[in-house]
């Protein structure tokens, strides 16, 4: 709180709601400090005394780069900035599997390859140094914890906070359980349901023009992109995946299209 309110100025990066920083939203909100935001997420609130919100741009660290160039100082920019837009742009597209058909991302791409970066060990770094638990974990959620819609072309897995527990989990061992199902063939929307502290953590993948993000909305408070989107539900992990399985049925037409 002190940190926030003595500074000159609060750069709100990839969030353009406060409450998607979870307790420190308010502080931030309420400081009489020069607020900037830089997103692309949809639908920002007004909170900011300037906001750069692009939609259409595939990640936060893709508008810092444009940012960058704009302001003339692409040039002083270091291998290590570099690394790190290059990292966002990544993790932010799944790989540059999802929101990333837009040629200008891999010039981009070009331009940080300039600093020297070595994108290969980017992405070792990343998504090549998980522990032996989560893939044990990964393999108990796929066989014990994943349902098959056929007729809605849908995958859902879930995890209880006990059986986290079990295989040791550690903060981010679940990324990307959302993604998998995607590799089924003939699925469309997947969902992944994470029991956490005091609240049921929610992330919706999907492909082609099927809007996970508006299910989110409508079911979980949530939001996010097209084709990835999350939400939050506090209370049970039963009554959560009820309300996804009540709910899936009004979006079939858009599901088996």
């Amino acid at each position: 709180r002190e940190m926030v309110a003595s500074a000159e100025v609060v750069f709100c990066l990839d969030f353009n709601i406060p409450k998607r920083t979870s307790q420190l939203g308010p502080v931030i909100e309420n400081a009489e400090v020069r607020k900037i935001m830089l997103d692309h997420h949809p639908d920002p609130s007004n909170f900011c005394d300037i906001t750069i919100s692009l939609p259409q741009i595939s990640s936060t660290s893709e508008i810092v780069f444009r940012l960058i160039c704009r302001l003339g100082d692409f040039d002083q920019m270091s291998k290590d900035s570099a690394e790190a837009i290059y990292m966002g742009m990544m993790t932010d597209t799944g790989g540059f599997t999802y929101n990333s058909n837009d040629p200008q991302i891999y010039y981009i791409i070009g331009e940080l390859l300039s600093k020297g970066i070595n994108k290969d060990q980017i992405y070792s770094n990343v998504y090549h140094n998980y522990s032996a638990d989560r893939y044990r974990m990964l393999g108990f959620v796929l066989s014990e914890r994943m349902k098959i819609y056929e007729d809605y072309n849908t995958a859902l897995v879930w995890m209880a906070k006990s059986e986290q527990e079990k295989y040791n989990a550690k903060k981010g061992d679940t990324e990307g359980f959302a993604n998998l199902p995607l590799d089924i063939k003939g699925i469309t929307f997947a969902a992944f349901f994470r029991e956490d502290e005091n609240m049921i953590k929610i992330s919706f993948r999907s492909q082609g023009t099927f809007p996970c993000n508006q299910f989110a909305a409508e079911c979980f408070n949530g939001g996010g992109h097209l084709n990835a989107s999350g939400g939050e539900f506090f209370g049970s992990l039963d009554d959560a995946l009820k309300i996804f399985n009540d709910n899936l049925p009004k979006y079939k037409d858009l599901l088996i299209k």
